[in-house]
């Protein structure tokens, strides 16, 4: 049976919903939903800025989808969908953050003007191994006394596949959004009721993600979104086996070494390791 919702998850879905000058009101009130604003006051006004893109970083992360805006006061949002585990994530928030933050400062403006980034990353996958929390806030902290005196970066980190409740378990808007990304596409219309609760823009968000409200031509921006996804996996994964390949075939030649070594019978080395004679007789070292 077709599903009635897409996947928040694919890029084209993530930004109709959030990346979209009609759904500010939505963004708005994720954004106030997910991040810890403590002295900060809530947002009210959202622009969207361009996205910031490093062209070998994108040509290589086709899995990433990014927004960014600022808000009322100026500061800036970087929001990211990860859905593909990579090494280095981490590192890329914070390089993303770095570069969002220096590119503020124009020519005659001052150092003092510079204002807060915020990097929000909705990841498909479990980051922090080590964390029991599906939801992580970090900020950067005086190591002794714990102050919070240089504010203008933070990173909230929604980890996906630590997320465990059911549509019953569900109790808070973080946890309604958190189940939204993870399970909207296996959502009915029977459970629908439970999961948005008394949270409208829940609701709202569903909405943009019915198939029956989508055209021709986004449904197969779509579908092409879900090909390019796979296609990358299938590469990574290509990639991995042939690198596990290469590091067995490394081994064998080190364990034939060995075995040479010893003055083992060369065609004893041949079924231990699976390499050819000739390949073993290679690596006899030369007599000078």
């Amino acid at each position: 049976m077709l599903s009635k919702f897409l996947d928040p998850k694919n890029d084209v879905a993530f930004k109709k919903i959030f990346g979209n000058e009609k759904n500010r009101d939505i963004l708005i009130h994720f954004l106030n939903d997910l991040l810890v604003f403590k002295e900060r006051k809530p947002i009210t006004e959202v622009e969207f800025l361009k996205t910031i893109q490093d062209p070998e970083i994108a040509a290589k992360k086709t899995s990433i989808v990014d927004l960014m805006c600022t808000d009322q006061d100026g500061n800036r949002y970087i929001v990211e969908m990860q859905v593909a585990k990579e090494k280095g994530f981490t590192k890329r928030a914070q390089y993303y953050a770095a570069k969002a933050y220096g590119s503020q400062l124009k020519i005659s403006e001052k150092y003092q003007d510079l204002k807060e980034v915020i990097f929000l990353a909705i990841a498909d996958f479990v980051m922090f191994p080590n964390k029991v929390a599906y939801k992580s806030d970090h900020v950067i902290l005086d190591k002794d006394s714990l102050e919070h005196d240089l504010r203008d970066f933070s990173f909230t980190f929604l980890e996906l596949g630590k997320f465990n409740k059911n549509i019953d378990e569900l109790s808070s808007i973080i946890e309604r959004w958190a189940y939204f990304f993870k399970h909207a596409e296996e959502t009915s219309k029977e459970d629908l009721a439970k999961i948005i609760g008394n949270e409208a823009i829940i609701q709202r968000a569903y909405e943009e993600l019915d198939r029956f409200n989508w055209n021709e031509e986004e449904l197969t921006a779509y579908e092409a979104a879900i090909k390019k996804q796979m296609d990358y996996e299938a590469a990574m994964e290509q990639k991995y086996d042939e690198g596990k390949a290469e590091g067995k075939a490394e081994s064998m030649v080190e364990v034939a070494r060995k075995l040479l070594a010893k003055k083992m019978a060369i065609e004893t080395i041949v079924d231990i390791t699976g390499l050819t004679a000739q390949q073993i007789q290679e690596l006899k070292p030369s007599k000078t």
